[in-house]
C-alpha cells in the first residue's frame, strides 16, 4: 500500500512538475514577445517618421520647382501641416466630446459600478472559500 501511494506522489509530481514547466516556458515566451512587440513597434514609429519626412521634403522640392523658390515652397508646407494639426485637434476635442456626453458618461459609470459589484462579490467568495 505504502509503494501504491508512493508511485501515485511521483506521478502527480510529475505531472504537475511537467505543468510547471511548460507554465515557466510559456510565460519565458510572453515576455520574449512583449519585448519583441515593443521593439517592433519603436521600428515602426521610426520608419514613420522617417516616411513622413521624406514625403514632405519631395512635396517641398516640388513646391519650389513649382513656385520657382524655396519660400513659397516652405510656407506652403508649413501651411498645410498647420492644416493637419488643427483637423487633428478637432477631431480630439471632438473625442473627448463624444465621452462626456451624458450617455457616454451614464454607460461609464453603470460599467465601473458593474466591475465593483464583480470585485466585491469575487473578494467574498474567496473569504468563504478559505473558512
Amino acid at each position: 500500500m505504502l509503494d501504491e501511494f508512493g508511485r501515485l506522489g511521483h506521478g502527480f509530481k510529475q505531472l504537475f512538475g511537467a505543468q510547471l514547466k511548460l507554465l515557466s516556458a510559456e510565460l519565458g515566451l510572453a515576455h520574449s514577445a512583449i519585448s519583441w512587440m515593443l521593439l517592433a513597434a519603436l521600428a515602426a514609429t521610426v520608419a514613420g517618421v522617417g516616411l513622413g519626412l521624406t514625403l514632405l521634403g519631395l512635396i517641398g522640392v516640388v513646391l519650389a520647382q513649382w513656385f520657382g523658390t524655396w519660400v513659397g515652397a516652405l510656407v506652403v508646407l508649413a501651411l498645410l501641416q498647420l492644416v493637419f494639426l488643427l483637423a487633428a485637434v478637432m477631431l480630439f476635442r471632438r473625442c473627448m466630446h463624444w465621452l462626456s456626453l451624458p450617455v457616454t458618461r451614464s454607460e461609464w459609470g453603470a460599467t465601473m459600478r458593474d466591475i465593483q459589484r464583480k470585485s466585491k462579490l469575487k473578494a467574498e467568495a474567496k473569504r468563504e472559500d478559505e473558512t
